[in-house]
């Protein structure tokens, strides 16, 4: 207080501090949630038809007993009670030994004599052990009735193993044969080409395979059927067609007779010639015969023959009745392309051969008297080589 001041004293004068005990209980301080307060609940209606009764609430129920670990379990046989008296099964056989497989031949880099065969030693064969005695059969034990055990959650145990007795060993297989010594072989083989369906890298074509050729063959056949085939028929024809036929007044021994039966007859011969060939282009006749009184008569005609061997036989058929021919005789002439038939007969009562010779030009027939049928064959050659000429001659 200052000096001067005179205030009535009221209250208690001076300032005095206060223990932690005396000191008055300040009340907290609201929290401000920035929202109003919250009313309690109102109590909750009974809806139509609830009972006015409120059931009893249940009791809860009792704590299970606390679960015992798996090492505090007090242990269970699973197999308490079982019939394990079919346990003992006879003994799997021992395997069988197994043989190393043959050696292989070592592969040659070059073509020379085959080398040696290379035989594996045999294997060693195991020991044979005599079989065992069999052992006498065991009386089986009597059933004991276990009481129904209860049934147990851990799983069950696996059997206990059983001991088998040792059985028979079996006897080894014999060793197999060597193998065969590999064949040599006479040619290289050829490379082997690619396998089927592989592709050329890309960027690069496949080399197409050669085929071989075989058009030379072909050709060669082709020319032997159009060329060989006419050639062989057409060069005789070419060779015997066209020809020309004129009487020379001596052939050999012989002469041409001119009187006036001798042409009657040589006349007559020739409409007999073209009534037979009226294909002919020309006919000829004539008769000749020597001093010591032989008789040959001569026809015939020119013109192409494509088939003159049956043009022979048909004109040896055509004088048979007139002449009493016999059986013809086929006489060789050595030209390809020319057929000659030669027959004996009779005519005005004496012996007479008559030979036709056939070309695929002319045609050129004789009748011979007092000569035997060889001779005849070789006249009518030499007469036809003085008569008929070819373009060729």
């Amino acid at each position: 207080m200052f000096p001067g001041d005179e205030r009535p004293a009221v209250g208690p004068q001076g300032t005095r501090m206060f223990s932690p005990d005396e000191l008055p209980a300040e009340p907290p301080a609201p929290r401000w949630s920035g929202s109003a307060a919250v009313p309690p609940p109102k109590p909750r209606k009974r809806a139509w038809g609830e009972s006015a009764v409120i059931p009893p609430v249940p009791a809860p129920p009792p704590a299970p007993p606390p679960e015992q670990s798996a090492e505090h379990r007090t242990p269970v046989d699973p197999w308490a009670g079982a019939d394990t008296g079919g346990w003992d099964l006879p003994p799997p056989p021992p395997p069988s030994p197994t043989l190393p497989y043959p050696a292989a031949p070592s592969p040659r880099p070059y073509s020379g004599p085959p080398a040696p065969p290379v035989h594996s030693p045999a294997p060693p064969t195991p020991p044979v052990h005599s079989p065992a005695p069999p052992e006498p059969p065991r009386p089986a034990p009597p059933r004991v009735a276990y009481p129904a055990a209860p049934p147990q959650s851990a799983y069950p145990v696996s059997p206990p193993p059983v001991s088998r007795a040792p059985g028979p060993a079996r006897p080894a297989s014999p060793p197999p044969p060597p193998p065969a010594p590999p064949r040599q072989r006479r040619a290289t083989a050829p490379p082997a080409g690619p396998p089927p369906g592989q592709q050329a890298p890309r960027g690069y074509a496949p080399t197409p395979a050669r085929k071989r050729r075989r058009w030379p063959w072909y050709l060669l056949l082709m020319l032997a059927c159009c060329c060989g085939c006419p050639a062989y028929y057409g060069v005789p024809m070419a060779s015997q067609y066209p020809a020309e036929a004129s009487l020379p007044a001596e052939v050999a021994d012989l002469r041409l007779r001119d009187d006036n039966t001798s042409k009657a007859t040589a006349k007559q011969l020739e409409a007999d010639v073209r009534k037979a060939h009226w294909l002919a282009e020309k006919t000829f006749a004539g008769v000749y015969a020597t001093p010591a009184g032989k008789r040959v008569t001569v026809f015939g005609g020119t013109g192409f023959r494509f088939t003159p061997e049956s043009d022979a036989e048909d004109e040896i058929t055509r004088l048979t009745a007139q002449y009493s021919l016999g059986e013809a005789q086929v006489v060789d002439t050595g030209v390809r392309g020319r057929h000659q038939r030669c027959a004996v007969g009779r005519a005005d009562g004496q012996d007479v051969v008559v030979c036709t010779s056939v070309d695929h030009g002319s045609i050129a027939t004789a009748v011979f008297t007092r000569l035997s049928l060889d001779d005849s064959a070789t006249l009518l050659g030499t007469l036809r080589e003085q008569m008929v000429t070819t373009s060729q001659k």
